[in-house]
């Protein structure tokens, strides 16, 4: 009975720390530590771009999967690339 119990515990735990969110100062701080990766020096021009481009790139694979084929994911019957019946 204890066995049971443990394994379902141990499964609960690992499904929530998948719902575990980055906030914005660990996300800020992980483009920080990339930017340096790349031999940027904080307070200079190139850092400041560095982490405008990780955003931008962030910004476009956001946008390219909401804007992704919604026929896929969108309600009603799927129609194919070239319409129905292909």
């Amino acid at each position: 009975m204890r066995a049971p119990f443990l394994f379902a515990l141990g499964v609960a735990g690992v499904l929530l720390a998948g719902c575990q969110t980055v906030t914005p100062e660990q996300r800020r701080a992980a483009d920080e530590r990339q930017c340096l990766s790349y031999g940027f020096k904080r307070g200079t021009n190139a850092f400041a771009t560095c982490l405008q481009r990780i955003d931008l790139n962030r910004d476009a694979d956001r946008r390219a999967f909401l804007y992704s084929d919604v026929g896929w994911y969108g309600p009603g019957p799927y129609r194919g690339r070239y319409g129905p019946g292909w």
